[in-house]
Order: C-alpha cells, then sequence, then structure tokens
C-alpha cells in the first residue's frame, strides 16, 4: 500500500483494482526494480532464518 499510494501517488480507487503484476510494473517502471524481482540472497534467506528459527 505504500507503494502504490505514496511512491505512485495513485488514487486508492486505482490501487485497489490493480493486480499484482500491474503494480509489480509499475513500480519497475518507476524504480527499474520491483518486490519480487529474482530469489533472496543467501544473506537474506540467512537473516530471515535468524529472525523466523523453526521451533
Amino acid at each position: 500500500m505504500a507503494a502504490g499510494l505514496g511512491l505512485l501517488r495513485l488514487e486508492p480507487r486505482a490501487f485497489w483494482q490493480m493486480t499484482p503484476i500491474e503494480l509489480a510494473a509499475a513500480l519497475r517502471g518507476l524504480l527499474g526494480v520491483a518486490p519480487g524481482d529474482g530469489p533472496p540472497s543467501r544473506g537474506e534467506v540467512q537473516a530471515l532464518m535468524a529472525q523466523f528459527p523453526d521451533t
């Protein structure tokens, strides 16, 4: 929501009518990348594993 309403300055109605693919394309056009582009790095996975350990 922060990206759609804040960065892209979409009206709420336009934001909620977008598909995730459309939102990613809009962010990619603005930033050059979009959330979810490519797999996470080893460091990102390790940080997530440390933050959310299996118990």
